[in-house]
């Protein structure tokens, strides 16, 4: 028998890591964005205090590691040109926009380490009202060709940035 026994495997996270892509297709290997985050869940807590960031910093976007996106062709996020690569994905979250912060950090943990120099671009983002309570924090893409908007959704909030092909 193997001596690599279950009680080395952990339990399932709190906040469990996903993945969303566009073109969201498993049969479309030429994709234009990819990001990990982490889903932490209301739990009856307002999404309020859980999207404040560190000691002043920006919040990670999401639990656990800051997520990571990765764009696989030259884009404009926003309004801004960014250089394909992967960059960690910060936002500061506003009543009417958020800002959402490109930054050349990666393999960050939370928000702690944040540092402002590490900028690449930072956008603002339209904010908008769900009309059913989302209760895990979720990102998803929505587009057609090589455009696409990317959607962060949780509680009554949905936050969107369009991303193409530059």
């Amino acid at each position: 028998t193997n001596e690599f026994v279950a009680h080395k495997f952990p339990k399932l996270d709190k906040s469990p890591m996903d993945a969303a892509a566009y073109p969201t297709s498993w049969r479309v290997s030429d994709k234009l964005v990819k990001i990990v985050y982490s889903r932490p869940q209301l739990k009856g807590r307002a999404m309020a205090t859980l999207v404040q960031g560190q000691n002043g910093n920006p919040w990670r976007t999401g639990a656990n590691e800051a997520p990571e996106i990765t764009f696989y062709k030259d884009v404009v996020f926003g309004d801004k040109e960014v250089k394909a690569g992967t960059y960690t994905l910060f936002t500061m979250a506003g009543e009417k926009t958020w800002t959402l912060i490109l930054s050349s950090a990666t393999n960050v943990w939370g928000s702690y380490f944040y540092n402002q120099e590490q900028d690449v671009a930072r956008v603002e983002a339209t904010v908008s009202t769900s009309e059913k309570p989302i209760e895990a924090f979720s990102i998803v893409f929505d587009g057609k060709d090589m455009e696409a908007t990317m959607y962060l959704g949780w509680e009554n909030t949905i936050v969107s940035v369009p991303i193409k092909a530059n």
